[in-house]
């Protein structure tokens, strides 16, 4: 049983870890894509506070890891031409969205469970951002 998720991974966090170890507890190969600079300069405007390379190297340091890739877009029926996987996993904040409802559809057919994860509550990268820019103006 092959899994797959992805995300930035700016600023590690126990967000991050909880959804990588969950994943891993339902599948037996965990990939994981990590997002290129260009994409998410491109999807969210900004460049991440890490460097891919770092990036990948903190997420293929995880015991929960088995193969980190690159995300250079966010096209999932691509990643699965290209990775096979039987189950993607992703935050619960995601659910019901018209993004991974389209997701759903692409991938339902080719029989790849959509698997929502829980999120996190109280910590993103973004709020990450913003208390070190904070503590920074003061």
């Amino acid at each position: 049983m092959i899994g797959y998720t992805t995300g930035v991974y700016d600023m590690f966090h126990i967000g991050h870890l909880n959804i990588i170890a969950r994943a891993k507890e339902l599948c037996d190969y965990l990939i994981v894509g990590v997002s290129t600079d260009e994409l998410v300069q491109k999807e969210k405007g900004k460049i991440p506070v890490i460097p891919y390379e770092e990036r990948v190297e903190i997420v293929a340091a995880l015991k929960y890891v088995d193969e980190v890739v690159p995300q250079f877009d966010k096209d999932k029926l691509r990643a699965w031409k290209n990775y096979c996987f039987d189950k993607m996993f992703v935050g619960s904040d995601w659910q019901g969205t018209s993004q991974w409802k389209r997701y759903e559809d692409q991938l339902k057919p080719l029989g790849v469970d959509i698997i929502y994860l829980p999120h996190t509550d109280g910590i993103s990268s973004t709020k990450l951002t913003a208390v070190i820019k904070k503590v920074l103006d003061e």
